[in-house]
């Protein structure tokens, strides 16, 4: 059995394209994933249905933000890099 040189695992278990969202991806699975977890514990945690609205909607909203404004920095940074390819030494 051969390995890849500075390959822990070799070519077994799950692989995922080179991608400069994988970032954004894995964030966005943290978040739907405390997300879920607060969905299920903010019933017992607050009695008021509207602090548990609350809760939720700002949830919610922050993790929208946080993925809009990481998928707009990865965006603005391959385009300064294409820019630059495209107008470096020639």
């Amino acid at each position: 059995m051969t390995k890849e040189v500075g390959s822990v695992t070799g070519r077994k278990g799950m692989t995922v394209a080179a991608s400069p969202f994988n970032e954004v991806k894995l964030d966005l699975g943290v978040i739907l994933t405390v997300g879920l977890v607060l969905l299920l514990v903010q019933g017992k945690a607050l009695d008021s249905l509207l602090a548990q609205l609350l809760v939720l909607a700002s949830y919610s909203l922050l993790g929208m933000l946080w993925i809009v404004l990481r998928t707009r920095h990865i965006m603005a940074r391959l385009a300064r890099e294409r820019e630059q390819s495209s107008h470096g030494p020639q």
